[in-house]
């Protein structure tokens, strides 16, 4: 495996607006669902930038539950990737598990199936970097990783939320202009 400059980001609550209530599945199920939020486009261009590969690692258990297809999902995808490129910032890749938790498979966050298949088939070593979320779930998993997190209040989590959590985030920013500050600031040593 190369050496490489990485950082993880969560989607939803990350880089658009997390759904919640919002819509009637609580899942982006459609383009027109998506909005980012301000300043994320910004900030993944900063990154970008900065030399940083950016690969995004999301749970979208809506397609297993019937509430848009993997069609859908990947047209999401497809139109936030382009977007991003038209504004100079570019996403190594995105991986997406789009099972629910009672099908226990290895893929969905807190388990670590998409950061190893992510190093797998880009040949990247990414034990210490940081993963940015929004929620438990991603502590967790950057926790079981090995990667430094940082937890966003830009999503479904407030900072009264992470009082009763066992496992807490390594910092805790408002949204991912803060984030990408302290990254840009205190940059991880590459791993050996």
């Amino acid at each position: 495996m190369k050496e490489n400059k990485i950082i993880f980001l969560d989607r939803d609550g990350v880089i658009n607006r997390d759904p919640g209530e919002f819509v009637p599945c609580s899942y982006v199920t459609s383009w027109k669902e998506f909005f980012f939020l301000p300043g994320s486009i910004e900030s993944i261009q900063r990154l970008d930038q900065a030399g940083y590969g950016i690969i995004v690692i999301s749970n979208q258990a809506g397609v297993s539950k019937g509430c848009y297809t993997e069609e859908q999902l990947n047209e999401i995808n497809e139109n936030m990737l382009s977007t991003l490129k038209q504004h100079g910032a570019s996403i190594l890749k995105a991986y997406y598990c789009i099972h629910q938790s009672k099908d226990n498979c290895g893929c969905r966050k807190p388990k670590t199936g998409l950061f190893e298949r992510a190093e797998q088939e880009l040949g990247i070593r990414s034990r210490g970097a940081f993963f940015i979320g929004d929620g438990k779930m991603d502590v967790e998993a950057g926790h079981a990783f090995g990667l430094k997190t940082i937890l966003l209040l830009s999503g479904k989590t407030s900072k009264d939320d992470v009082q009763a959590w066992r496992i807490k985030p390594d910092l805790i920013r408002n949204d991912l202009q803060g984030a990408v500050d302290y990254v840009l600031r205190n940059p991880r040593p590459r791993t050996p």
